[in-house]
């Protein structure tokens, strides 16, 4: 049987990347009845503009529904917005930032539970879905050539919110790697606009997210410094938060504050001569 084919209620968790678009794509390809299936894509606000916009051209192309969330601190934790009111200023994020008053870190990364597994969560039990009488298969967009997700999430087997929702990687069951991935967007109509490296989209997820390699956010300042302004006003807003420990009041210390990457982004300095890597996350491709 097909990896992409539906046994039940099925959740595709849409990170609003080419490789979970792909796998949205086989999805539909292989079922005839998608009554029982969820799409859903959890915007934190500071995701590229050309993400919102590809993950909008993808649901009227495939003429799939894709439920659109964001986080609230409130009483029901989200709320469901559009392509045209989801938020573009990353107001979801700093909600949740100061409603900590701490910022996240590469060990602490409560943003990725927070404004996205949780959220995603949250909104499936309000739907009666991700309970004993109505578990979910959560397809998300693990590939094969990542061997080392593929094995962490196959030894979880469910998410961390429920045991009733069963991790499922019809990707990685498929064989599926990045060069199927670049050779299927290669011959499709349209393409999520925004460069790729050794498959990797340099400005996907957040767009400065903090588990990038610095040498990469660096570059992007460095290209559009604006980019820069919400990261470091986040950093400023921590460091002067009483409640903020010093942990909490930078999104990382083992490399040069969003402020002073974007000081020097208008000089010849490279901050950054040796290459990192970035960090894995669940927001994913």
């Amino acid at each position: 049987m097909s990896p992409y084919k539906m046994s039940g209620t099925t959740v595709v968790s849409f990170s609003g990347g080419r490789t979970s678009a792909y796998m949205l794509r086989q999805v539909l390809a292989a079922n005839d009845d998608l009554d029982d299936l969820i799409v859903t894509f959890a915007n934190t606000g500071k995701e590229h503009p050309a993400t919102l916009d590809f993950v909008n051209e993808c649901a009227q192309r495939w003429q799939v529904p894709i439920i659109w969330l964001e986080y609230r601190d409130d009483d029901r934790g989200f709320a469901i917005v559009t392509y045209e009111t989801a938020s573009r200023d990353g107001e979801p994020f700093e909600a949740l930032i100061r409603k900590r008053s701490y910022l996240p870190n590469p060990v602490t990364r409560f943003c990725t539970i927070d404004l996205k597994i949780r959220v995603i969560h949250k909104y499936l039990r309000m739907v009666g879905c991700s309970t004993e009488e109505t578990p979910v298969d959560m397809m998300t967009g693990i590939r094969a050539d990542e061997p080392r997700r593929v094995a962490k999430i196959r030894h979880r087997k469910t998410t961390s919110e429920s045991k009733h929702a069963t991790m499922v990687m019809p990707l990685a069951d498929a064989g599926v790697g990045v060069q199927q991935i670049g050779e299927f967007w290669k011959a499709q109509p349209f393409d999520l606009e925004l460069p790729t490296i050794n498959g990797r989209t340099l400005e996907g997820n957040c767009d400065l997210c903090f588990l990038k390699g610095a040498k990469q956010v660096y570059s992007i300042i460095a290209s559009d410094r604006s980019k820069a302004d919400w990261w470091a006003r986040m950093e400023r807003t921590a460091t002067q938060s009483s409640a903020a420990t010093t942990d909490g009041a930078l999104f990382r210390f083992d490399r040069p504050s969003y402020q002073q990457m974007l000081d020097y982004s208008d000089t010849q300095f490279d901050m950054f001569a040796d290459h990192d890597e970035a960090i894995a996350c669940f927001c994913g491709d």
